[in-house]
């Protein structure tokens, strides 16, 4: 404003460009919200800047509010930032749709689809996670430098390690994860004052040669990490098999409000403790970064069953690709019958080798997939460029496109409730529906808006967005037009409705201007 002697609502259209907000949380209680009754305690250290910016204290609690002039709403910290912000996105493509119906009291009227909030799925620094191990393999495949650029050439170099490297590194993991974690039940155990003879134990908890699973995170309701205790009985005749051994290593904590999360983590400690799975299971305490480390260079199988849809993008899971470490998930289809089978499925040289060529396509697809190069590079591609050259357009010449923008703004608030959509006229070929309807724009120019035709998916068949063509005047009518369009006729006609939108070239609608007419 300063610098450019733009208003505010000026400085906004022209900063709003290079602000990007990514939102992580995928339910609306996530967000910090405010009641106004506090917010006005500290009014007073505002004032300057409200009485600078020539905006009153409520119209600047309506950047945070879905319903203008609404004083019981209070004030939501991602609305403000949606309103400051051309680009949004979440960080996966499912928490992208749950961010959508979040944020659609923003967007009244317009379609969950069309809800301006994008994805970048989630990366992990991967140089971070990788053992010794499993960095001497990559490094023998792709090279030193492999996570400094773009890695798609990747897959195809990793792909080329054999079962005999595979199993190699995944045991020799393994067996270091055990030796770790007995060292570490030891300390555990010592704190807390067991005899010498009951730590002395910690020295035989484990396998190195069984089927290990790995479970650390932060323990709360939605992670669900008391699922595997829903049949206890079962969990012991698995853990326990003679031939098919396996193993559970957990971690986590949980917040010190967090009443449910604590329980679970009694549970598991009360169950570690029992006869029949105390060879079996392990859960270590003071969970932190280290021991992450350990755990995701050492484990088989990473165990994951949020409730859907409350995990925006758990990051653990990708901390094992690199290490040769595979995925279980809730929703991937890949559990019960065919993992402790898998594992134990050996050839006459001892190699489960259907297990071994998971694990290759888990490294060379997965790895790269879920890195922070490839995360870095959607950031600067799909936004951060984008974002840059629209700020700088809109920046030049003092602000003068940000201005016409506020303008244009201006006008078609002023002038929205002038706008009609008469009746369609359709016909068809058996192909191909023609459209033609009379608009009637009132004190908005043509070319402040864009008339569409529209339908939304429904029964397996995608939506339909095109544009009518401004045509003829409308004889005896101010500033009236028969727009025409056409469209395939693989939806019934009266599927079709015609709608009105905010057009300034540039201008992300309705990310910054939310405005739309529906045909009656």
């Amino acid at each position: 404003m300063r610098r450019s002697n733009l208003s505010f609502r000026e400085a906004l259209w022209a900063t709003r460009a290079g602000n990007i907000f990514t939102t992580h949380t995928p339910v609306a209680a996530g967000f910090d919200r405010f009641p106004a009754d506090a917010l006005a305690k500290y009014a007073r250290y505002v004032e300057g800047f409200l009485a600078e910016a020539g905006i009153g204290l409520d119209e600047f609690l309506a950047l945070g509010r879905a319903r203008y002039g609404d004083e019981n709403e209070p004030f939501n910290m991602a609305y403000l930032a949606i309103r400051g912000s051309m680009q949004t996105f979440g960080v996966s493509r499912l928490h992208g749709q749950v961010s959508r119906h979040i944020f659609q009291p923003l967007f009244p009227r317009w379609p969950e689809d069309e809800v301006p909030v994008g994805h970048v799925t989630n990366g992990v620094h991967v140089p971070s996670w990788d053992s010794s191990r499993a960095d001497e393999l990559w490094t023998a495949a792709c090279g030193k430098e492999r996570w400094r650029g773009v890695p798609d050439a990747l897959p195809e170099l990793i792909a080329s390690l054999s079962d005999e490297q595979l199993w190699t590194m995944a045991s020799e993991e393994r067996q270091i994860l055990i030796r770790q974690v007995r060292a570490r039940l030891a300390r555990q155990l010592g704190s807390r004052g067991y005899p010498p003879e009951i730590v002395a134990q910690s020295a035989n908890v484990l396998d190195p040669n069984a089927l290990t699973l790995g479970f650390a995170r932060r323990f709360t309701g939605y992670k669900r990490p008391n699922l595997l205790l829903a049949d206890p009985a079962r969990l012991a005749r698995l853990l326990n098999d003679p031939a098919r051994p396996v193993q559970l290593v957990l971690a986590g904590k949980a917040h010190p409000a967090d009443d449910v999360g604590r329980e679970m983590i009694r549970e598991w400690i009360d169950l570690a403790q029992r006869p029949e799975f105390r060879q079996r299971v392990v859960f270590l305490e003071d969970y932190d970064i280290a021991l992450a480390q350990e755990l995701v260079q050492g484990v088989d199988v990473w165990i994951n069953t949020p409730r859907r849809p409350w995990e925006a993008c758990g990051t653990s899971g990708m901390k094992v690709l690199v290490n040769g470490g595979l995925n279980l998930s809730e929703r991937d289809g890949w559990w019960e019958q065919e993992v402790v089978p898998e594992f134990y499925a050996r050839d006459a040289a001892g190699m489960p080798r259907r297990w071994l060529e998971r694990v290759r396509r888990s490294m060379a697809s997965l790895t790269p997939t879920y890195s922070s190069s490839r995360m870095a590079r959607d950031y600067v591609e799909q936004y951060y460029l984008i974002g840059a050259a629209e700020l700088r357009r809109r920046s030049a010449d003092g602000g003068e496109p940000a201005r016409a923008m506020h303008a244009w703004e201006s006008r078609l608030r002023r002038h929205w409730s002038g706008l009609h959509i008469g009746e369609t006229s359709v016909c068809g070929d058996g192909t191909t529906w023609s459209f033609s309807v009379p608009v009637y724009l009132g004190e908005i120019a043509p070319s402040d808006v864009a008339v569409q035709l529209y339908v939304d998916p429904r029964d397996g068949k995608e939506r339909f967005l095109g544009e009518l063509l401004r045509g003829e005047p409308i004889i005896g009518a101010t500033n009236g037009h028969i727009y025409t369009g056409t469209a395939p006729a693989t939806r019934r006609a009266e599927e079709y409705t015609v709608r009105i939108i905010p057009y300034f070239s540039g201008v992300r609608v309705p990310a910054e201007l939310p405005l739309i007419l529906w045909q009656k």
